[in-house]
């Protein structure tokens, strides 16, 4: 017997319902870490990608290796704070394409250490980033999506926003980072509501620790700071935030995943 209708795997063993052939995604902060393995996810999922970040050459080697794979991915060099760039880096997606099915909205920074007498441009970089770059592309990609919901092959699109575990627990040093993870799972919530209806799919992605570069472009004594908060324990890798984004786009067109928590097993907090 062979099996039923929607059951394939990703992977190894990562059950999913329909593949994204004939759909196009778009993914920010694709020259490292969850965004460039996401990428590289969606590609072999069937996806036409565009990747996004600020990094030609990281980009370029990315979609080099997705074009190796027979996959087709477009390099899109961009700061994705500024909106009429952001709004542009979606059109060139379409234009190249002509659609978008699915918007991952991963690129971010993490910079921490105590409130007081913080480098106020620390604290603008991160809602420049975290929160205004993904309201910018948010805004410029939902008619698109809203469209390709409406549409073949899948009549149902995406939009994965990366938060974090800082946007479910407040934690002392992480003030300004928590509010705008804070923010990034608010939005999605309320835009998961609005367009619940009309088939577009809006999620939050909560990781815990994730060995990638992220904590890299905090002050050395934070990184001190954040090496002794979790000590030798097992971060998460890149891949397995991908498997996740995965599992949620490829689900069938009645099932939505709204959040999602992952954490590394050891990490308790």
């Amino acid at each position: 017997m062979g099996p039923a209708e929607g059951d394939c795997s990703v992977g190894d063993n990562l059950p999913v319902g329909d593949r994204l052939d004939g759909t196009v995604a778009l993914v920010t902060g694709a020259s490292s870490g969850i965004g460039e393995a996401a990428a590289r996810r969606l590609a072999e999922e069937g996806a036409q990608v565009a990747v996004v970040a600020r990094r030609r050459d990281r980009l370029d080697a990315l979609a080099h290796d997705i074009e190796a794979k027979g996959g087709s991915a477009h390099v899109i060099e961009a700061d994705m704070t500024e909106e009429p760039v952001a709004r542009d880096a979606v059109e060139q997606t379409v234009a190249r394409f002509g659609r978008l099915d699915t918007l991952i909205n991963n690129a971010g920074v993490m910079l921490l250490g105590p409130a007081a007498d913080a480098p106020l441009d620390e604290w603008q970089r991160m809602v420049d980033i975290n929160l205004l770059g993904l309201l910018y592309c948010s805004h410029a990609a939902l008619p698109h999506l809203l469209k390709a919901a409406d549409a073949q092959p899948r009549r149902v699109a995406d939009m994965v926003n990366i938060s974090s575990t800082a946007g479910r627990a407040a934690r002392n040093g992480s003030s300004v980072y928590n509010a705008t993870k804070f923010g990034v799972v608010a939005f999605s919530e309320s835009l998961r509501q609005e367009f619940a209806k009309r088939h577009l799919r809006v999620s939050a992605v909560e990781p815990g620790a994730v060995d990638t570069e992220l904590r890299e472009h905090n002050r050395p004594e934070v990184q001190e700071a954040l090496r002794g908060r979790f000590g030798s324990i097992e971060r998460l890798q890149s891949d397995d935030i991908a498997d996740v984004i995965a599992y949620i786009v490829t689900r069938p067109r009645h099932v939505a995943v709204n959040e999602l928590l992952v954490r590394p097993t050891e990490q308790e907090l």
